[in-house]
Protein backbone atom coordinates (compact mmCIF):
# COMPACT_ATOMS: atom_id res chain seq x y z
CA UNK A 1 0.00 0.00 0.00
CA UNK A 2 1.25 3.31 -0.86
CA UNK A 3 2.32 5.91 2.23
CA UNK A 4 -0.64 7.78 3.36
CA UNK A 5 0.89 9.32 6.28
CA UNK A 6 0.05 13.25 6.29
CA UNK A 7 -1.56 12.53 2.77
CA UNK A 8 -5.12 13.46 3.74
CA UNK A 9 -6.37 16.24 5.53
CA UNK A 10 -8.24 15.22 8.69
CA UNK A 11 -11.41 16.91 7.99
CA UNK A 12 -11.57 15.40 4.59
CA UNK A 13 -11.51 11.74 6.33
CA UNK A 14 -14.24 13.26 8.73
CA UNK A 15 -16.47 13.87 6.06
CA UNK A 16 -15.54 10.19 4.18
CA UNK A 17 -16.45 8.64 7.86
CA UNK A 18 -19.74 10.85 7.94
CA UNK A 19 -20.62 9.31 4.22
CA UNK A 20 -19.79 5.94 5.37
CA UNK A 21 -22.11 6.25 8.41
CA UNK A 22 -24.85 7.11 6.43
CA UNK A 23 -24.29 4.68 3.90
CA UNK A 24 -24.11 2.19 6.57
CA UNK A 25 -27.20 3.28 8.01
CA UNK A 26 -29.33 3.04 5.05
CA UNK A 27 -27.52 0.11 4.37
CA UNK A 28 -29.66 -1.41 7.10
CA UNK A 29 -33.06 0.31 8.27
CA UNK A 30 -34.19 -2.32 10.03
CA UNK A 31 -31.46 -1.76 12.81
CA UNK A 32 -32.36 1.82 13.37
CA UNK A 33 -33.14 2.59 16.47
CA UNK A 34 -35.70 5.41 17.94
CA UNK A 35 -34.11 6.91 20.74
CA UNK A 36 -35.95 9.58 23.01
CA UNK A 37 -34.20 12.33 23.37
CA UNK A 38 -32.14 12.11 20.43
CA UNK A 39 -31.77 15.38 18.74
CA UNK A 40 -30.72 16.93 22.42
CA UNK A 41 -27.85 14.42 22.38
CA UNK A 42 -27.41 15.36 19.05
CA UNK A 43 -26.96 19.01 20.07
CA UNK A 44 -24.72 18.25 23.14
CA UNK A 45 -22.63 16.11 21.11
CA UNK A 46 -22.28 18.03 18.23
CA UNK A 47 -21.46 21.06 20.25
CA UNK A 48 -19.29 19.67 22.82
CA UNK A 49 -16.89 18.40 19.32
CA UNK A 50 -17.36 22.05 17.82
CA UNK A 51 -16.20 23.58 20.82
CA UNK A 52 -13.21 20.84 21.93
CA UNK A 53 -12.14 21.56 18.09
CA UNK A 54 -12.16 25.25 18.47
CA UNK A 55 -10.42 25.33 21.70
CA UNK A 56 -7.62 23.27 20.36
CA UNK A 57 -7.36 25.61 16.97
CA UNK A 58 -7.36 28.24 19.80
CA UNK A 59 -4.73 27.20 21.92
CA UNK A 60 -2.09 25.90 18.95
CA UNK A 61 -2.93 29.93 17.38
CA UNK A 62 -2.15 31.44 21.01
CA UNK A 63 1.39 29.89 21.46
CA UNK A 64 2.16 30.52 17.83
CA UNK A 65 2.70 27.25 16.59
CA UNK A 66 0.84 25.45 13.12
CA UNK A 67 -2.32 23.38 13.96
CA UNK A 68 -1.22 22.32 9.77
CA UNK A 69 -1.46 18.53 10.48
CA UNK A 70 0.18 18.06 6.99
CA UNK A 71 2.71 19.36 8.48
CA UNK A 72 3.93 18.86 12.07
CA UNK A 73 7.61 19.49 11.50
CA UNK A 74 6.55 22.98 11.15
CA UNK A 75 5.95 23.27 15.13
CA UNK A 76 7.70 25.85 17.16
CA UNK A 77 6.62 24.42 20.56
CA UNK A 78 5.08 21.41 22.34
CA UNK A 79 1.80 22.84 23.52
CA UNK A 80 0.59 21.76 26.74
CA UNK A 81 -2.37 23.76 28.24
CA UNK A 82 -5.69 24.22 27.37
CA UNK A 83 -7.21 20.75 25.87
CA UNK A 84 -3.69 19.56 25.89
CA UNK A 85 -3.22 19.16 29.30
CA UNK A 86 -5.86 16.01 28.81
CA UNK A 87 -5.85 14.76 25.40
CA UNK A 88 -2.87 15.46 22.51
CA UNK A 89 -5.10 15.52 20.27
CA UNK A 90 -8.42 17.71 20.92
CA UNK A 91 -9.12 18.82 17.38
CA UNK A 92 -9.49 14.90 16.69
CA UNK A 93 -11.27 14.00 19.34
CA UNK A 94 -13.45 17.08 18.58
CA UNK A 95 -13.70 15.50 15.21
CA UNK A 96 -14.58 12.50 16.41
CA UNK A 97 -17.44 13.59 19.05
CA UNK A 98 -18.61 15.17 15.92
CA UNK A 99 -18.90 12.19 13.81
CA UNK A 100 -20.67 10.07 17.43
CA UNK A 101 -23.21 13.06 16.93
CA UNK A 102 -23.96 12.35 13.46
CA UNK A 103 -24.27 8.38 14.20
CA UNK A 104 -26.38 9.30 17.15
CA UNK A 105 -28.47 11.37 14.64
CA UNK A 106 -28.82 8.68 12.06
CA UNK A 107 -29.95 6.45 14.88
CA UNK A 108 -28.11 3.40 13.40
CA UNK A 109 -25.57 1.34 15.46
CA UNK A 110 -24.02 -0.52 12.53
CA UNK A 111 -23.12 3.70 11.52
CA UNK A 112 -20.33 3.29 14.60
CA UNK A 113 -18.04 1.30 12.22
CA UNK A 114 -17.69 4.53 10.78
CA UNK A 115 -16.71 6.16 13.88
CA UNK A 116 -14.06 3.09 14.50
CA UNK A 117 -13.07 3.77 10.97
CA UNK A 118 -12.42 7.20 11.81
CA UNK A 119 -10.17 6.73 14.98
CA UNK A 120 -8.29 3.58 13.18
CA UNK A 121 -6.75 5.66 10.36
CA UNK A 122 -6.57 8.94 12.08
CA UNK A 123 -4.32 6.76 14.37
CA UNK A 124 -2.33 5.24 12.49
CA UNK A 125 -1.78 7.71 9.75
CA UNK A 126 -2.07 10.80 11.04
CA UNK A 127 -1.46 10.34 14.98
CA UNK A 128 1.73 8.34 14.87
CA UNK A 129 3.61 9.67 12.38
CA UNK A 130 2.94 13.24 13.93
CA UNK A 131 4.26 11.84 17.03
CA UNK A 132 7.21 10.66 15.53
CA UNK A 133 7.98 14.30 14.11
CA UNK A 134 7.26 15.66 17.31
CA UNK A 135 9.77 13.54 19.02
CA UNK A 136 12.19 13.92 16.88
CA UNK A 137 11.85 17.69 16.79
CA UNK A 138 11.69 17.89 20.32
CA UNK A 139 12.74 14.74 22.06
CA UNK A 140 12.77 14.72 26.00
CA UNK A 141 10.32 17.22 26.39
CA UNK A 142 7.61 15.83 24.12
CA UNK A 143 8.47 12.19 25.35
CA UNK A 144 8.01 13.35 28.93
CA UNK A 145 4.92 14.78 27.53
CA UNK A 146 3.64 11.38 25.80
CA UNK A 147 3.88 9.79 29.06
CA UNK A 148 1.71 12.23 31.11
CA UNK A 149 -1.08 12.84 28.76
CA UNK A 150 -3.28 10.30 26.61
CA UNK A 151 -3.53 9.81 23.16
CA UNK A 152 -7.13 10.53 23.04
CA UNK A 153 -8.96 10.78 25.91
Amino acid sequence: MFNLEHKIPPPVIGLACAGLAWWLARAAPALALQMPGRLALVAVLASAGLALELWGLWTFRRHGTTPNPLAPGRASTVVQSGPYRFTRNPMYLGMAVQLLAWCAYLGSPLSLLALAVFVAYITRFQILPEERALRALFGEPYQRYLQRVRRWI
